[in-house]
């Protein structure tokens, strides 16, 4: 049995306080959070590093095909894929990963191993293993991630991922939580004004909708392991205690927090609604909480149409109190069923 290398372990809870102050503060933007991530963040890329001294004529095709899907070989996923020859690499953080494996005999070459970003500076390796391995598991993409993907572009505006546990009782308790408050705050979780006015400008036809839905991960699914081991690696107490695992995911597929059961409740899930929901008060990504999840779509050209091109910002116009009058804006009322 191969010995894996120990998976990167952190916490990346934001403290309510911090979240509502951001909300809170005077902005230019009335966009909420949630659509103002989907139209206008990037998604971060995660690194697949290639650890080999050969690779065999299959292997070579496996590896070219994730070179292939990456978006900086115009392919449709957030990952960049890093090969790293036995005895030839000097980036200094690929030696290291050497140095690990090096201490785990069973392992055999190729490897593979994830790295990424889980907050602000924080890295995390979530999953690692064999190109067999990697042929089994969803890398790239997965059912759920589909899922998840399909709900964002159709209008959702947050999608609450809950990664099962091995206690029944308390999946089934958190599922219905969560059934139940995804409805209840549809109906008290209002837009804010300003949407439309200059600098709160919509690109997209996608609805802008206050709707929430849930959606289950089974931690058995193989296809679902890279995800689970996300999740779990920043959480591994709470799945060791039979805790179900929640997760907020917004925009381009950024997760807000990985958040156990037994800290959920209605009044905090309110609170991370009212964030999300909220005027987008700090408009430079990296200053907000979450990371993003791997995920393979083309976010531009679902957005913005078949050029995927984001239209130019609108011109700011004075206005004296003498010219000022009544304007009527557009909300774009959607191209897409929102369901």
């Amino acid at each position: 049995m191969l010995r894996k290398i120990e998976l990167t372990s952190m916490k990346v809870l934001v403290p309510i306080a911090m979240l509502m102050g951001l909300s809170l503060n005077v902005s230019a933007c009335n966009i909420p959070v949630f659509r103002y991530a989907l139209e206008r963040w990037k998604s971060d890329s995660y690194e697949i590093v290639v650890l080999y001294d050969e690779l065999s004529s299959d292997q070579e095709q496996f590896v070219a095909g994730l070179e292939a899907a990456s978006t900086e070989n115009n392919g449709l996923a957030n990952a960049v894929v890093i090969r790293s020859k036995k005895d030839a690499d000097q980036n200094e953080t690929n030696i290291g990963l050497w140095k690990m494996i090096s201490q785990s005999p069973d392992i055999k070459l190729p490897y593979l191993v994830v790295r990424g970003r889980a907050g602000q500076g924080k890295e995390v390796q979530p999953w690692q293993g064999s190109i067999d391995e990697a042929k089994q598991v969803g890398l790239l993409d997965s059912p759920v991630r589909k899922e998840l993907v399909r709900r964002l572009q159709n209008g959702h505006s947050i999608v609450w991922l809950m990664l099962k546990s091995n206690d029944s009782a308390r999946t089934a308790e958190t599922r219905e939580l969560l059934k139940l408050q995804c409805k209840e705050l549809e109906s008290k979780i209002k837009l804010p004004d300003g949407i439309g006015l200059p600098g709160s400008e919509l690109h997209s036809e996608i609805p802008l909708l206050i709707k929430f839905s849930f959606l289950e991960i089974d931690p058995d699914d193989r296809r679902e392991e890279l995800l689970v081991k996300l999740l779990t690696g920043i959480h591994p107490e709470a799945m060791t205690k039979g805790e179900p695992l929640i997760v907020p995911v917004f925009g381009r597929g950024r997760a807000l927090e990985v958040i156990p059961a037994s800290d959920m409740s209605p009044a905090l899930m309110e609170d991370l609604t009212l964030f999300l929901g909220g005027a987008c008060s700090c408009q430079v990504k990296e200053k907000n909480p979450g990371f993003d999840l791997i995920l393979s779509t083309d976010w531009n050209r679902e957005l913005f149409g078949e050029n995927g091109l984001l239209p130019p910002p609108a011109k700011t116009v004075t206005v004296t109190d003498r010219d000022r009058a009544p304007v009527l804006l557009t909300i774009p009322p959607g191209r897409k069923n929102h369901d």
